[in-house]
Formats: structure tokens, sequence, C-alpha cells
């Protein structure tokens, strides 16, 4: 059940790689590496602290759709400062009540002010599918009387 899933489950299902770029990288550089990475979103650490996030949702609407070049324009200029974040050891359930009211797609993970990872909703939803697809599976071993 995804009350009972952890973040630190799901982090560990998915691997602890973690990428992020300074304030001061531009926002080509930053959009090239998520391009490269496969990925949606990336923290903007300054030395140990992380400052917020940069999306492509920030890249198409504080830059494209404002006349900006990315080739010109720091991350600094247009990440999203407010950082909506979870702790290791709250729920999936947890997760997604958060990016729901915060209609935000990413959540760094973090424990006191260390950043552990980034958990995206695909993730969450990626853990909800694999719990309920294990209790359909114990459900049918149960019906059927196959024992496990």
């Amino acid at each position: 059940m995804i009350d009972t899933i952890t973040i630190s489950e799901v982090l560990d299902d998915k691997g602890n790689q973690l990428w992020s770029v300074a304030p001061d990288t531009l926002v080509y550089d930053a959009i090239q590496m998520m391009a490269d990475k496969n990925i949606g979103a990336l923290p903007v650490i300054e030395g140990e602290r992380i400052l917020g996030i940069i999306s492509e949702r920030d890249y198409t609407r504080k830059v494209v759709l404002q006349g900006k070049s990315s080739k010109s324009t720091s991350v600094r200029e247009i990440i999203t400062g407010q950082i909506v974040s979870v702790t290791p050891d709250q729920t999936v359930q947890d997760g997604l009540r958060l990016m729901t009211k915060h209609r935000i797609r990413h959540l760094p993970v973090m424990k006191g002010n260390k950043l552990l990872g980034i958990v995206s909703i695909g993730d969450l939803v990626n853990a909800v599918i694999n719990a309920q697809q294990a209790t359909i599976d114990q459900l049918q071993t149960y019906i059927n009387g196959v024992p496990s």
C-alpha cells in the first residue's frame, strides 16, 4: 500500500544518482544536461545549499515565452526558489499530496540541510503501480490457493 512505501524506498529503487547545476550556469547548459540525462529538472546548488530547482517548465515560461536567450541567461535568473521538499521517511502518499497541492512535478529529498536526491511524479506513480501489482498478485495467489 502506498501509505507504507517511503520516499527512501523510492530513491533506493530509482538509484541515488543526482545531477545538479550551480546558479551561474547558463540555462542552455542546464537544459542540455537535462536532455542528456533524460530528466525534467535539476537542483540548483551553491556550496552545499540548495537554492531552488530549474525545470523544463521554468525554461519555457521564463526564457522562451519572455524572449530571453538561454545562452545568455543564468539559471539564477529563472529558478523556482520556493523549495518544497520531503524527507526520506515520508511516504509516497505524502509526496503525491505535496506535488498536487503545490502543482509541482519534482521534490527534493532532504535530510536536514542535506540533499539526498530528487523524486519525480513519475517515480511516485511507478511506486504506486508496483504496489498495486504486488497486491493483485498476492490476492490472485490467495484466491487460487497457490502456496507462496
